[in-house]
């Protein structure tokens, strides 16, 4: 693991996209247990556990992009299309004894906390994501749940290989209320997140349509706007929902899918755990952004 920064952008991509990516205990777990019953496992089954995790979701994409055949001229951009192009059971020769994201962050846990947390406000992400892809009647949901699922996996990445950096990044925050998140990152790292985030992305060779859909550069499209306001509202909520940047998300995210504020409360209080209006931020509350 490393303790101090890389010396520039493409330094950390050679070091993260060579990486062993770990996957969460949880993820092993319930691969061993469809793996007993594998003569009757479903792929929709194998898919839905592997998108519980980012990180498993991660190793089958960029397995799938490192072993294309020449022949493959559609790319996968689904989980299950992915498993239906491996199959069953050579899915499950080719992905088992895994790096295990507790045994790597054992003897720190407070950076596997942090790393915990950035999984829990991914896989948010991925659910607002998904249902305002339905109701936008997007052409393709489940492409649209896996770019938001992804969109963070450069920070998940960095709690797992450079976990004392992510912890002196968080205490810069800490001591300074009101500094940026990509100024704290600069300071510590010497790149951007999301700089690293995009590189990783064309490193392992991800779809160019998952790399567009997680790059916050072409807002201009719905497809990436629904995507960069789910992580948005994810990452802000993880706060609390009296975060002050939350109202103008809500108002934005009203825009993207045309809905009133009240239609859209109703809406994700039925996928996460909203409390009263009386104990939210008020449009006043704040401008609008994280810090």
């Amino acid at each position: 693991m490393l303790d101090r920064p890389l010396p520039s952008l493409e330094s950390w991509v050679n070091y993260l996209s060579q990486a062993a990516i770990p996957v969460l205990k949880r993820t092993a777990r319930e691969l061993e247990r469809l793996r007993e019953n594998e003569e009757n496992v479903t792929g929709r089954q194998l898919a839905g556990a592997i998108l519980h995790d980012p990180l498993m979701t991660l190793r089958v994409l960029a397995h799938i992009e490192a072993h294309r055949r020449k022949s493959q001229t559609a790319d996968i951009t689904t989980i299950d299309h992915a498993v239906m192009m491996i199959g069953i059971t050579p899915f499950f020769a080719k992905f088992e004894n895994l790096p295990l994201v507790e045994d790597q962050l054992k003897t720190l846990p407070q950076a596997l906390l942090g790393l915990l947390r950035v999984i829990a406000r991914a896989r948010q992400a991925s659910l607002f994501a998904r249902d305002w892809a339905v109701l936008r009647h997007d052409l393709d949901v489940e492409e649209v749940t896996v770019a938001a699922l992804l969109h963070d996996t450069a920070e998940i990445l960095l709690w797992c290989f450079a976990p004392a950096l992510m912890l002196a990044i968080r205490a810069r925050q800490a001591e300074t209320p009101g500094l940026r998140s990509a100024a704290a990152q600069e300071a510590v790292l010497g790149i951007r997140i999301g700089d690293l985030q995009l590189a990783l992305a064309r490193a392992w060779r991800l779809p160019e349509l998952l790399q567009a859909l997680m790059d916050d550069g072409h807002a201009e499209h719905p497809r990436v706007r629904n995507v960069i306001q789910a992580v948005n509202l994810a990452r802000h909520a993880a706060n609390g929902w009296n975060d002050p940047a939350i109202p103008d998300d809500l108002c934005e995210i009203g825009k993207l899918l045309g809905i009133s504020e009240a239609s859209l409360l109703e809406r994700l209080r039925r996928i996460a755990d909203i409390p009263p209006a009386a104990d939210m931020a008020s449009p006043e509350a704040g401008d609008g952004q994280s810090p």
